[in-house]
């Protein structure tokens, strides 16, 4: 979800470093096919390409990074986004990249602490706190997880999906008022109450084991 935009970013990186050549230029937009295609073997080959022509070239460190981590070479890939952010270290993309790469190789101290410098550069990122809160809700860290979630509320108030999202976290502690609340915001938003009855029943369930 949060790394989807492949070709997009991919315009983005050609606008910001334009002075490639045209060979360059052509086998970075067949890169991108690849990857859009799910062809990561074939992206790697092709970024690898662009590099030994252009050992400075970010989009193709970028790029490899991410068929490197669709194959698991999480190491490979490590070293690939370190590549990158060198080049543009302030890129968000890039952090991001790292981050979740860490994560998911089970580097959580790194991971999370990239995160959380994350946060600090970019403090109105939806994608940001959704990160952070999926590395504190795969760690148990549920009170953090549920605060971050808050922030995704702030900045994206008339999204119903967050509510939900934070509810069942809510729950997930016995806070079930709140959670009770949330769902009747998402409700308010154009969520069917039907399709949430689910999480009503919860709500009364952990009332009553409460009492």
């Amino acid at each position: 979800m949060i790394r989807n935009k492949i070709i997009a970013f991919l315009t983005c990186f050609m606008s910001c470093f334009a002075l490639f050549a045209q060979s360059t230029d052509e086998m970075l937009k067949a890169g991108g096919a690849q990857l859009e295609k799910g062809n990561w073997q074939d992206a790697l080959d092709t970024y690898t390409k662009v590099l030994q022509k252009d050992k400075a070239n970010p989009a193709a460190y970028y790029f490899r990074a991410y068929a490197n981590e669709k194959l698991n070479r999480y190491n490979f890939a490590r070293a690939d986004y370190e590549h990158f952010l060198k080049i543009a270290p302030f890129n968000y993309e890039g952090l991001l990249g790292l981050a979740l790469l860490n994560q998911k190789d089970m580097h959580y101290t790194e991971a999370y602490d990239q995160i959380n410098n994350l946060v600090e550069m970019f403090p109105d990122s939806v994608s940001a706190y959704i990160a952070r809160a999926g590395i504190e809700k795969e760690r148990n860290m549920m009170e953090p997880c549920i605060y971050d979630w808050g922030e995704v509320i702030r900045l994206e108030p008339a999204n119903a999906d967050n509510y939900i999202t934070r509810a069942e976290l809510l729950i997930r502690v016995g806070r079930t008022e709140e959670a009770r609340r949330d769902l009747d915001k998402a409700v308010e938003l154009g969520v069917s109450a039907t399709s949430l009855k689910y999480l009503y029943k919860k709500t009364k369930k952990s009332k009553k084991s409460k009492n």
